[in-house]
């Protein structure tokens, strides 16, 4: 009958338990037993072998563990072949997993590619070896040579594989690595299954995640993590906080890690009302606020609408990092306050946070949205010379947009032909829209070309040289633009605004008469807009970028989805209280307009999210002095 040693009785005894555990988990187990039913009978050095020991599997394995370098692993090696246990399978996986364990990839590989014998432990640890090294060529080969072996791939080879899928945003392999899975019988496996959701969610082919997802038998905290993170990096941050509360009701209590994901969905969210429910629930699990945590309740409050709110959770944190001190600077940046942001930079520095890149683009942000041009500039000039970051491509951006809505657009456009960095789509966007703001038609043209040269695609770009042509007149021209659009089959993006009142987020778009409330707000809609004429508001219909007659213009303007958003919260919320909007694109210059009036007539504070900033209107004025 066959006698198991201590060790193998404990790890058969709890089999089922350890067969899902990841493979660095369930060697290092193995490795504690081993080591501790050792640490009474050897006190010897790693490579002071004990004479009647020479041809014990279990005394090398310990040898191997006790390895501090690549060095005393090739000694060990050396030993292990000169006693003949290089045919000991237990032994030359460990051997291969203890080099790569120590990033010595290329002596894995040489030893892998000797190996005699392989089982589905030995092709795992060289597919995950090559994984964590980031070397996703001999990743992919090693796991199809795997399969060419007609070697059965196990639940800790396919995650590994999957993972580098993800991370590589490839879809095609993580398909077809998924139609593996399909085939070794592994797609009801947790692990397995749990990588494939990742995988999906991360290459935003959510639909495929959420099935998988719904059909997993048991969902843990790291899928339902996952999956919430998955929904709001695919632009859909209300179902992640859907998924949260069902996660919840399901008894799973989430940890640090997931509820950065739900602070960061409720950022991209803008929802204040989750905020401060979220806020209150980390409070309620006395999670401390950690550096990870701390600088996503600071960016989340900021793009919630409350940059006080957020400077409190920044105030309250016990260590802040170079990322929590950018965050900070950025969101007062998008706030209008940019006085505030640079009145950071030096308090960062007594603290002894060295500024990195992304403290910089934060800084030349503000003051790209604060009209600060001296000061950006002078920021600009520093960066490299006093703080040792060199200027790149972002950073060339926030200084054209910064001379641009300054109106310098030939200090731009020199700029721009004198720059040594490689040019993308965000600077030309940038560029093209200080023409449109400048009504600079022949720079936008140019602007325009380069742009759709990198980025055919997008129709928010023809949309902008568009409405160039028609605020200049060129109904000719903007036509064109709109055919090109047609032939190449790309729609404009709709614009959307959301405001959020007891609770519940109502959406309306332009001309919209779908809310139960549509009476209503369009009466008051119109008994405003009277009110707001006699106080000096006049329609600009130069907003209205279609050939129509002035009357018709004018209509138009009035069903923008931002003034039936307001005019919905104007009734649906007490007097007296601020009242917060979402729009999915830029506000347009009329509506802001009509926000400033309205907030002077009806005495309210009217907070405006739009694509690009935040707005704060009080009595009549806004905080970006109309300089967005």
């Amino acid at each position: 009958m066959l006698k198991l040693t201590k060790t193998q009785t404990f790890l058969a005894a709890n089999h089922e338990r350890f067969r899902l555990l990841p493979l660095s988990q369930l060697a290092a187990i193995a490795d504690t037993q081993e080591t501790s039913l050792k640490s009474q009978t050897h006190t010897q050095k790693p490579l002071e072998l004990h004479p009647s020991l020479h041809i014990d599997p279990k005394y090398f394995v310990s040898v191997l563990l006790n390895c501090k370098n690549i060095f005393q692993i090739k000694q060990a090696h050396a030993q292990i072949v000169a006693n003949g246990l290089l045919t000991n399978l237990f032994v030359s996986n460990k051997l291969l997993y203890i080099y790569v364990q120590h990033k010595a990839i290329d002596e894995a590989h040489a030893f892998f590619g000797g190996m005699r014998e392989k089982d589905p432990v030995s092709w795992s640890v060289m597919v995950g070896g090559f994984a964590k090294d980031g070397d996703f060529v001999n990743c992919f080969r090693t796991f199809k040579e795997l399969t060419r072996c007609s070697v059965q791939p196990d639940n800790y080879t396919l995650p590994f594989v999957l993972r580098v899928c993800r991370d590589r945003m490839d879809l095609l392999m993580g398909s077809l690595v998924h139609g593996v899975v399909l085939k070794s019988g592994l797609c009801w496996d947790h692990f397995v299954c749990a990588a494939l959701v990742d995988m999906y969610a991360k290459c935003r082919v959510i639909d495929d995640a959420r099935k998988l997802f719904d059909d997993m038998h048991k969902k843990d905290l790291v899928t339902w993590t996952v999956m919430i993170d998955g929904y709001a990096e695919c632009g859909n941050p209300n179902e992640s906080l859907v998924l949260f509360d069902w996660m919840r009701e399901e008894g799973i209590v989430p940890d640090k890690i997931t509820m950065v994901t739900v602070v960061n969905a409720c950022s991209k969210l803008g929802a204040m009302h989750k905020a401060r429910f979220v806020h209150d629930y980390i409070c309620s699990m006395k999670f401390s606020l950690n550096v990870i945590l701390g600088t996503a309740m600071i960016d989340m409050y900021a793009k919630c609408g409350s940059v006080d709110f957020a400077r409190e959770i920044f105030d309250g944190m016990r260590e802040k990092n170079v990322i929590s001190w950018s965050v900070m600077i950025a969101a007062y940046g998008y706030h209008g306050q940019g006085k505030k942001a640079l009145d950071l930079f030096p308090m960062m520095l007594n603290c002894g946070i060295m500024p990195n890149r992304i403290t910089f683009v934060s800084l030349l942000y503000a003051c790209s949205h604060a009209g600060l041009v001296d000061e950006g500039f002078e920021l600009f000039n520093i960066m490299w010379d006093k703080y040792g970051v060199k200027p790149d491509v972002k950073h060339c951006t926030c200084i054209v947009d910064l001379l641009g809505r300054a109106g310098r657009l030939d200090e731009a456009l020199k700029l721009i032909e004198n720059m040594t960095v490689e040019k993308d789509e965000g600077l030309w966007s940038a560029f093209l829209a200080a023409c449109r703001i400048h009504k600079h038609v022949e720079l936008a043209e140019w602007a325009a070309k380069s742009l759709l040269e990198l980025q055919p695609q997008n129709p928010s770009h023809y949309v902008l040289l568009s409405n160039i042509y028609a605020n200049a007149g060129m109904w000719e021209d903007m036509a064109k633009v709109r055919n090109l659009m047609t032939k190449r089959n790309l729609k404009k993006i709709p614009g959307w605004t959301w405001i959020e009142v007891d609770n519940k987020i109502h959406q309306f778009s332009v001309g919209d008469k779908s809310h139960p409330l549509s009476k209503e707000i369009y009466g008051l809609l119109k008994s405003l807009i009277e009110k707001l004429e006699l106080a000096g508001y006049v329609p600009d219909t130069n907003f209205v970028l279609h050939d129509v007659d002035e009357e018709v213009k004018v209509g138009m303007l009035y069903t923008h989805s931002e003034k039936l958003a307001i005019t919905f919260g104007l009734i649906a919320t007490p007097e007296g209280t601020p009242i917060r909007i979402t729009k999915n694109l830029r506000v347009c210059g009329d509506c802001h307009t009509f926000i400033k009036f309205v907030s002077a007539i009806t005495k309210r504070s009217i907070i405006v999210r739009d694509s690009n900033r935040f707005h704060h209107f009080n009595e009549g004025a806004c905080s970006c002095g109309d300089y967005w």
